[in-house]
């Protein structure tokens, strides 16, 4: 485990793409022998006969990827030209500004692997809520909080993690989803490069699970 995370009670998140939640589990411990395909969390052989907890969405930055891409069509049926970079940036810098929204959105766009029927959702819609700003925040925090609806912090804790490791490209270039990643899972945080390459080893290992288990 030393090998991938500076100690065995961090737990590792990357926000790419998709994203991973993953954490040492404790001495001892045993998945059941069936998985259950409804859980959210699934658990893969790791090392020193160890097992590692692994909450796995396919709701990340291509969320944000989606809805970028909607408002740059909006514009350009308005007759209007803009670059998806320029939109991306205009929004982050209006969520910042709006640290909070009653506006509640289910980012999950893709569905999740244990819930390939779930679709995305908007709730709590107010006139006052219908910024840029606003919208921007709640879809961050939209796919925090469908993580943390996966493996919430109780669940991190109760293993033993004290800190978390944050990592990926959708995570390092958007401080929105940093505010809402550290508002939902109030632990120590670290994020950068020297995070990424003390993760590097552990998501590689994930993911090669990950794709034997859905091919």
């Amino acid at each position: 485990m030393e090998s991938c995370m500076a100690q065995r009670t961090d737990a590792v998140l990357n926000i790419s793409t998709s994203v991973q939640l993953a954490a040492s589990m404790p001495s001892g411990f045993q998945p059941a022998q069936t998985p259950d395909p409804t859980a959210p969390v699934a658990y893969f052989p790791y090392f020193n006969r160890t097992y590692l907890g692994v909450a796995a969405s396919l709701n990340g930055g291509n969320v944000l990827a989606t809805f970028v891409h909607m408002l740059v069509q909006w514009m350009a049926d308005l007759g209007l030209e803009v670059e998806e970079s320029t939109v991306y940036s205009r929004m982050i810098q209006a969520a910042v500004q709006q640290r909070d929204t009653h506006l509640t959105i289910t980012p999950t766009v893709l569905g999740e692997r244990h819930l390939p029927d779930q679709l995305a959702s908007v709730t709590r819609i107010s006139s006052s809520d219908l910024s840029l700003g606003h919208v921007t925040r709640a879809l961050c925090r939209g796919i925090v909080q469908n993580l943390h609806s996966m493996l919430p912090i109780q669940q991190l804790q109760e293993w033993g993690v004290e800190r978390v490791m944050g990592s990926g490209s959708a995570l390092s270039r958007n401080d929105v989803l940093k505010q809402e990643v550290q508002r939902a899972f109030p632990l120590p945080m670290s994020f950068g490069q020297d995070v990424d390459a003390a993760v590097g080893a552990a998501l590689v290992m994930l993911r090669r699970h990950l794709n034997q288990k859905e091919s």
